[in-house]
C-alpha cells in the first residue's frame, strides 16, 4: 500500500488545520522548550549541585524519550541492513550504488572540511578566544586509529560492549551496542544469507516481518517527538544557558557558520545541479533535521531520517535502508569535517603552533577517512580527539571547548542528518530510481507511515 503525502500548506474541505500539522507541533514544542528551560535556569539550583523541580522534569523527559529512540535502534539497523541487502539483488545496479554512495559521502565530507579549514584560518578563533589556558584538560574520550580499527571487528555477534565509569569510590558499568560494529554484523548476515540461497529465504521472511513489527513501534515513539522536544530543548538551556558561548563567540560563531554554509549553500547547490528542488528536499526532511537538532544524535533521528528519505524524498526502500543506516554511522559532515577542522585550527591557534599545507591534509584526511571512528567510539570528542593526535596538537586545548559543545552539537547533529538524507536523494536521482512524483510533493511527515511503501 502506498502512502500519500500531501502538498504543504494545500488548503482543501479535507485539509487539516496547520496546528494538527507534526512540523508545527515541534517548532511549538521548541519555543515551550526555550521558555521553561529560560524559567527553570533562573529558577536556579535548589542546593549546590541539586537542581531544581523544572529542570529534572525537563531532563528526565528528553533522557527518556532518546532512550526509546535508541533502544529500538538495534533491531532497526539489523533487519534494515539484512532486508536492504537482500532486496538490492532485486536492482541491476546495485554495485554502482554502494560505490556511488560511499563516493558522494566522500565528496560532501571533503567539502565541508575545505570550509571549516577557510573560516579557520579567515576567523583565527584560536586568537580571538576569551577563554584561559587554565580551564583546559586532557578529555576522557581520546580516539586513535587502533582504536578504530579494533572498532571495527566484532567482539560477540550481537555488537554488545560494556563501560565502565569511576566516580568517587564506586564503579557504574553500563551495556550498550556499538553501532559500527552492529552495521558490520547485519551487512556480513545479509551478504551471506544471499549467498546460501533458497534454504535462507524463510530466515529472510521472519526478517521483514520483524522490521515491519520494529518500524510500527517506533513510529508509535517518533509520534511523541513533540513531548520529547520540550525536555530535550529545555534542559540545554537550563543546563548550560547561552552566555557560556561569550568567551568563545569567535569560535561558536566560525562552527555555526561553516555549518549554515554547507547546509544552506552547498547542499542547495548539488540538488540544483541534479535538477532538485532545494525547497522540496527541505520541506521532506525539515521533520529529521529538526529532531536531530533538539536530540543531537543522529543515530536516535534514525528512524526519521529513514521515514522521510523514503516516503517525503521519493528514495527506494531497497536503497534508502541500506544508505540511510549506513550514513547514520558514517555520514557525519558537521561531527566529523566542519567541527574537528575549525577546532583544530583553533587549538594550534591557541597554543601558537604554526600549521603547513602538510597538517591541513592531514585534517582533510583524517575527516574523510576517519568519520566512520565518530559512530565507533563516542561522539564528535573523540573525533577532535584523533584529529589532534594525528597533528600532534597538544589533546588538552579540547578542554577548551567542552564547555559549550552541547550547545554546538545541536547544530553539527542537524547538518549529519541532513546530510544523511541528501547523499541517498542525489545517488538515487543519478542512478535513475528516484520517484521524482513522490519528491516534488515532499512536505509535511504528518502522513507519514511505519508501514513501507510497495515496491
Amino acid at each position: 500500500m502506498t502512502t500519500a503525502i500531501p502538498r504543504t500548506g494545500t488548503a482543501g474541505a479535507g485539509s487539516k488545520p496547520f496546528y494538527s500539522s507534526f512540523g508545527f507541533q515541534v517548532l511549538a514544542a521548541m519555543v515551550i522548550g526555550l521558555v521553561l528551560g529560560w524559567v527553570a535556569r533562573n529558577m536556579g539550583p535548589v542546593a549546590p549541585g541539586q537542581p531544581n523541580w523544572l529542570t529534572v522534569t525537563l531532563s528526565t523527559t528528553g533522557s527518556i524519550f532518546v532512550q526509546l529512540l535508541q533502544a529500538l535502534v538495534p533491531p532497526l539497523i539489523f533487519t534494515a541492513i539484512v532486508a536492504s541487502i537482500s532486496n538490492l539483488r532485486q536492482l541491476s545496479n546495485a554495485a554502482a550504488l554502494v560505490w556511488q554512495t560511499l563516493l558522494w559521502f566522500a565528496i560532501t565530507a571533503f567539502i565541508a572540511v575545505l570550509i571549516g579549514i577557510a573560516l579557520g584560518l579567515l576567523i583565527q578563533p584560536g586568537i580571538n578566544a576569551g577563554v584561559a589556558a587554565a580551564s583546559a584538560k586532557a578529555p576522557g574520550n581520546v580516539g586513535s586509529w587502533l582504536d578504530f580499527l579494533k572498532g571495527l571487528v566484532p567482539a560477540n555477534m550481537f555488537g554488545l560492549q560494556a563501560t565502565t565509569r569511576v566516580e568517587g569510590s564506586g564503579a557504574t558499568t553500563r551495556l550498550g551496542f556499538n553501532v559500527l560494529q552492529l552495521l558490520v554484523i547485519s551487512i556480513v548476515v545479509g551478504v551471506a544469507a544471499l549467498k546460501v540461497g533458497e534454504r535462507a529465504n524463510s530466515f529472510l521472511a521472519l526478517n521483514e516481518s520483524f522490521l515491519a513489527i520494529v518500524r510500527k513501534v517506533l513510529w508509535w515513539v517518533i509520534r511523541l517527538t513533540p513531548i520529547g522536544t520540550i525536555g530535550l530543548l529545555g534542559n540545554a538551556v537550563a543546563q548550560y544557558g547561552w552566555q557560556t558561548l561569550e568567551q568563545l563567540s569567535w569560535y561558536a560563531f566560525a562552527i555555526y557558520l561553516g555549518l549554515a554554509i554547507v547546509l544552506l549553500l552547498v547542499y542547495p547547490a548539488l540538488l540544483v545541479l541534479h535538477g532538485l528542488s532545494p525547497a522540496r528536499f527541505f520541506a521532506g526532511a525539515w521533520p529529521a533535521i529538526q529532531l536531530a537538532f533538539v536530540s543531537r544524535s543522529s543515530i536516535g533521528t534514525l528512524p526519521v531520517t529513514e521515514a522521510v528519505t523514503e516516503k517525503s524524498l521519493g528514495v527506494p526502500r531497497e536503497y534508502a535502508a541500506f544508505a540511510v543506516p549506513l550514513g547514520a554511522t558514517t555520514k557525519m559532515d558537521g561531527c566529523a569535517a566542519i567541527y574537528p577542522a575549525i577546532s583544530a585550527i583553533f587549538v594550534a591557534q591557541f597554543y601558537g603552533v604554526p600549521l603547513g599545507i602538510q597538517e591541513y591534509v592531514l585534517i582533510a584526511f583524517v575527516s574523510v577517512i576517519g568519520s566512520a571512528a565518530t559512530a565507533g567510539l563516542t561522539g564528535a570528542t573523540v573525533m577532535l580527539t584523533l584529529t589532534l593526535s594525528t597533528l600532534g596538537l597538544p589533546l588538552a586545548g579540547v578542554g577548551l571547548l567542552l564547555a559549550i559543545d552541547p550547545i554546538l552539537d545541536m547544530g553539527r547533529t542537524a547538518v549529519n542528518v541532513a546530510g544523511q538524507a541528501l547523499v541517498p536523494t542525489l545517488v538515487a536521482k543519478r542512478q535513475g530510481l528516484l520517484d521524482q512524483a513522490q519528491y516534488d510533493r515532499a512536505g509535511d511527515i504528518e502522513a507519514i507511515d511505519a508501514t513501507p511503501r510497495a515496491a
